[in-house]
């Protein structure tokens, strides 16, 4: 008896399909990391810029955050 015969063979694709790679853990961590820490400085930078734990003098970050800060609930005045 030929080992092919009790090996799966792969599935036949449908014409036109996409095939999906694989994605280990191990690649998808360092972006969800990344991604993760772009969003907690637009948070920092959206609810607390301004007053005593201010990063940057001034007020252009506040002025440019402003609308988010309302739309988001915060209270910025």
């Amino acid at each position: 008896m030929s080992n092919t015969a009790t090996q799966a063979q792969p599935a036949p694709r449908a014409p036109g399909a996409i095939a999906v790679p694989k994605l280990s853990v191990r690649q998808i961590v360092p972006w969800l990391l990344f991604a993760a820490l772009l969003a907690l400085v637009g948070l920092y930078f959206v609810t607390a810029e301004q007053g005593a734990t201010s990063l940057i003098a001034g007020n252009a970050v506040h002025e440019w955050v402003h609308d988010s800060r309302h739309l988001l609930g915060f209270p910025c005045h």
